[in-house]
């Protein structure tokens, strides 16, 4: 009976009191970020509003974001994590291009849950892809996304993606699929299929992704 008990252990490490009040802030300031910046756009809002609607100073503000692009970007900023995680992930000797549709699927999987959770992403990549400061700060995400899927395609192929032209070049036909379904996606409002979307991307690049030498 003891085993049973030990087994019920967790090893992960508790969240503290202060990094629970932190999140909390931060996910108040996102909030009313993207509460006032649909209502007003981009431009119309101040940080000095968001501060003001959330709750906390000026300053505060800028204890967790550097600007308001970044609040709106913080939306989608794990993204890049659960793409690296699904691709690490996935079974060995898998070919490159459905370990890499599985990926980016991470990503795409909340456009087609019809939550109110999807509404906001909409919304909120809807944003993002029509202010000019939102999309290139989107995109210095994506390169740096590119760099881990590099990465990781280098670790399961034995490659190194200083030297070989694969990982790099994989990555980035990953991510301009990414993109791509993610533009008709937003195009549609709401209304394109994105698992669909994202089948018929992969299946234009699968036999480039799946020539690997």
């Amino acid at each position: 009976m003891a085993r049973r008990y030990d087994r019920g252990v967790s090893a992960r490490p508790e969240v503290t009191l202060a990094q629970r009040k932190r999140q909390l802030v931060a996910d108040e300031l996102s909030e009313a970020a993207l509460q006032l910046l649909a209502q007003k756009g981009f431009d119309g809002v101040t940080i000095d509003e968001i501060a003001a609607t959330a709750g906390v100073s000026k300053r505060t503000f800028f204890r967790y974001f550097a600007s308001k692009e970044d609040v709106v970007v913080q939306f989608l900023a794990d993204m890049g994590t659960g793409m690296r995680a699904e691709l690490a992930g996935r079974p060995e000797g898998e070919p490159p291009s459905v370990a890499l549709r599985h990926a980016v699927w991470v990503s795409m999987a909340v456009c087609a849950d019809r939550s109110d959770h999807a509404a906001r992403a909409l919304s909120v990549v809807q944003l993002i892809l029509r202010t000019p400061a939102l999309r290139a700060r989107f995109l210095e995400r994506q390169a740096q996304w590119r760099d881990e899927l590099a990465a990781e395609l280098g670790t399961r192929l034995d490659l190194d993606p200083d030297t070989e032209l694969y990982p790099r070049l994989a990555a980035g036909m990953a991510l301009t699929a990414f993109d791509t379904v993610l533009h008709r996606w937003s195009d549609s409002d709401g209304t394109a299929d994105p698992s669909d979307l994202t089948d018929r991307t992969f299946a234009v690049l699968g036999a480039a992704l799946d020539a690997v030498g």
